[in-house]
This record gives structure tokens, C-alpha cells and sequence, in this order.
């Protein structure tokens, strides 16, 4: 096997070989808003996410920082405490892929899609109609990761979610079984490839 020492790598490559080796991640699609008065609404995805606990129903984002700032998702989960997460469907890539551009703090990734809004039930930021899941949080924890100089690297949110959305064909009210299928989740692997979910199989775990 080859093996490479972390320290030996730059960030780039160390990037490269845990985005391209721990796949397929799900996407969150997160709407936050913008600080007051205008309260810009911003829509971003993002794949370093994954559920954390269901006692107390907790989700993780982490959120690389570029040049050293926040970035506007980040600066507004801290700024507001509230944030939906949405799972985002094959049929949605376009969309999503037209939220990731970078603009200007005070305009709305909105602008470049073709998306409906809705007001959630429990906070005050709004939610994408399409997703066929989608969860409202708050801020349960924040943590700024840091490196050997004490400068944060990545900042790391735990959510937890208040509202669980599902489209009806997608949850059975009865099992509350999720239709994978159905749902057709879109995940990131390495760079600007993508998957989704094919060959589902059973397998049982030992008693």
C-alpha cells in the first residue's frame, strides 16, 4: 500500500485523500439568514455533515473557513442560532450546484435558482419547498476547530433538529421507514463527481 505521512502532505492533498477515500456523503443544503435589518436569506451545501445522535436528535456540519473568515453560513448559525438542513435529491443537482457560487454577503444564492420558499414552524428561517427531507435546528453546540498556532481551521456546528420534514411518498407514517429509493439522495465524492443510490441489498446483523 502506499502510505504517506499527514505531516508530509499540504492541506490540499490531505484534502484530496479524505474527500476522495470517505465517500459517498450525503449533502446538507442549509438556509440561514443574514444579520439584521436585512437579514440576506443564504443557501449553501455543503458534505461534511452526518448525524451524530438520536436520544437528543443532533446533526454535525463542518464548515471550512476561506481565506481565515467565516464563512456567511457559518457567521449566521452563530449570529442567529437557526439553520434548516435539507437532504437534496438527484433531480435537485442543478439547483444545488447554482447555491454553491460565491456572492456577496448581502446577496441571495435565491437569486440564481429557480426555488420556492416556506416559513418553518419553529424558527424564524425559511425552508426550500423541493427537498423532499428537510430538518429544522438550532444551535445546541459550537465548535471552532484549531490548529497547532491556536487559528481555527474549520468551524464545527451540532445542530439539533427541532422539525423533521418528509415528502409523503418518501416516509411511511406507519414505520417511519425512509424510501431510499424514493428520497434518490444526490452524494458528493471527490472534486465535481457525484452519486446516488443504486443496488440497495439486505444484509442482517449477528444477534
Amino acid at each position: 500500500m502506499q502510505h504517506y505521512a499527514s505531516k508530509s502532505l499540504n492541506s490540499a492533498k490531505r484534502y484530496k485523500l479524505l474527500s476522495g477515500s470517505i465517500i459517498p456523503r450525503p449533502i446538507a443544503w442549509v438556509t440561514t439568514l443574514g444579520v439584521k435589518p436585512t437579514q440576506t436569506l443564504n443557501i449553501a451545501p455543503f458534505s461534511f455533515f452526518s448525524a451524530m445522535s438520536s436520544e437528543l436528535p443532533l446533526i454535525t456540519l463542518s464548515i471550512g473557513r476561506k481565506h481565515d473568515q467565516l464563512k456567511d453560513t457559518a457567521a449566521n448559525i452563530l449570529d442567529n442560532q437557526e439553520a434548516v438542513v435539507h437532504l437534496v435529491s438527484q433531480s435537485l443537482a442543478t439547483e444545488m450546484n447554482q447555491t454553491a457560487a460565491s456572492l456577496p454577503r448581502d446577496q441571495s444564492e435565491l437569486t440564481l435558482t429557480h426555488l420556492d420558499l416556506t416559513p418553518s414552524k419553529t424558527i424564524s428561517v425559511p425552508a426550500l419547498t423541493a427537498p423532499k427531507v428537510r430538518f429544522e435546528t438550532t444551535l445546541y453546540q459550537y465548535v471552532p476547530v484549531t490548529g497547532d498556532n491556536a487559528q481555527v481551521l474549520s468551524d464545527l456546528f451540532i445542530l439539533e433538529v427541532t422539525d423533521f420534514y418528509f415528502a409523503d411518498d418518501v416516509l411511511d407514517p406507519k414505520t417511519f421507514h425512509v424510501n431510499a429509493t424514493r428520497l434518490d439522495p444526490l452524494a458528493r465524492l471527490a472534486g465535481s463527481t457525484y452519486g446516488t443510490v443504486d443496488d440497495l441489498f439486505e444484509m442482517k446483523r449477528p444477534l
